[in-house]
């Protein structure tokens, strides 16, 4: 029998952690190695060392970040940076000292810039300014990756890393300030359902385009990619542009997002949006071309997938009261 790869997750208990490990689970991975923050604070250096010099682990999923959505990003920008330039620094040195085979970073399709042209290619990476809103939560990403390529260059690791779009599904943040857009619109629908209101208020316009994958969907590409044979991956990327985008390839206006979550909510009332708030990028769409050439491609359609979601939080999140 092959002897199965020790496996750690890192930020197993977020939304795109929690699925990985679920889809890892599923094909017959036993060995998952996991850590809590209680357990292992990734922002520290000689904790995170210490670590994994003590588990001799084969491969590393760090799904870890601080996330948020426009509010968040805006507010707390030097946690963004911070935090996240921490952990993946501290998880992909320590991961290479410990002499761990093959790691995925996961970034965010935000690395790329604001008016890039659609869809965005992997090699849009760095031709133009970022979106102001989150750029340092996207520069702390693009630190990633290049962390990934420059280990490998230097010293012939194999470290991949994958940007997917948005992503929404179980086990997302519903913090009313500072989730991201479909958790947020999830809870106000659904509050505003409860209480009986007539209307719900939106941030922005309605105008911008994004891009949304389930997480059931991305966990499945990450590992996916994660097994490819090392000249597979490689044949399809470049030392400089070893990154790959996760997404649907499919893309909708905000308004027609808020629409569709109002009738799965069961929410009637009118739609009112505050073009007074920030839009951000006005449009995000990756192009998938690479990945679906490497035998991958999404299969949860939005609507599936916002309803599913949804099920998922009015069982764990409780009613209004809650």
């Amino acid at each position: 029998m092959v002897e199965q790869p020790r496996v750690f997750v890192a930020g197993h208990r977020g939304m795109v952690g929690r699925a990985i490990v679920r889809r890892l689970q599923a094909l017959g991975h036993e060995a998952i190695i996991t850590r809590g923050r209680d357990e292992l604070d990734l922002l520290d250096q000689r904790a995170v060392h210490d670590f994994f010099r003590e588990q001799s682990i084969d491969q590393v999923y760090l799904a870890a970040a601080k996330v948020g959505g426009i509010h968040a990003n805006n507010t707390y920008p030097a946690d963004f940076i911070y935090d996240n330039l921490m952990i993946e620094a501290n998880v992909i040195h320590a991961a290479f000292q410990a002499g761990v085979r093959r790691l995925l970073f996961l970034g965010s399709s935000c690395i790329y810039p604001r008016d890039a042209p659609q869809p965005m290619a992997e090699e849009m990476l760095l031709t133009g300014p970022l979106e102001p809103t989150n750029e340092p939560y996207a520069i702390a990403k693009i630190a990633g990756i290049k962390l990934c390529e420059s280990y490998n260059r230097q010293h012939g690791t194999d470290y991949r890393s994958v940007m997917p779009t948005n992503l929404y599904g179980p086990y997302d943040n519903f913090h009313p300030e500072n989730s991201h857009v479909i958790p947020a619109l999830i809870r106000r629908f659904h509050e505003a359902q409860e209480r009986g209101d007539g209307e719900v208020l939106i941030w922005g316009s309605g105008v911008p385009r994004r891009e949304f994958l389930h997480v059931d969907d991305m966990a499945a590409a990450s590992v996916h990619v994660m097994e490819l044979p090392r000249e597979t991956y490689e044949s399809h990327t470049t030392a400089m542009c070893s990154h790959i985008n996760v997404g649907t390839g499919r893309d909708c206006t905000i308004r027609e997002l808020a629409e569709t979550i109002a009738s799965v909510t069961g929410f009637r009332g009118r739609l009112r949006f505050d073009a007074s708030r920030p839009d951000g990028a006005p449009r995000k769409l990756l192009n998938v071309e690479r990945i679906k050439k490497l035998g991958w491609q999404a299969c949860v359609s939005l609507s599936d997938g916002l309803s599913q979601t949804y099920a998922w939080y009015r069982s764990h999140c409780g009613p209004l009261s809650k």
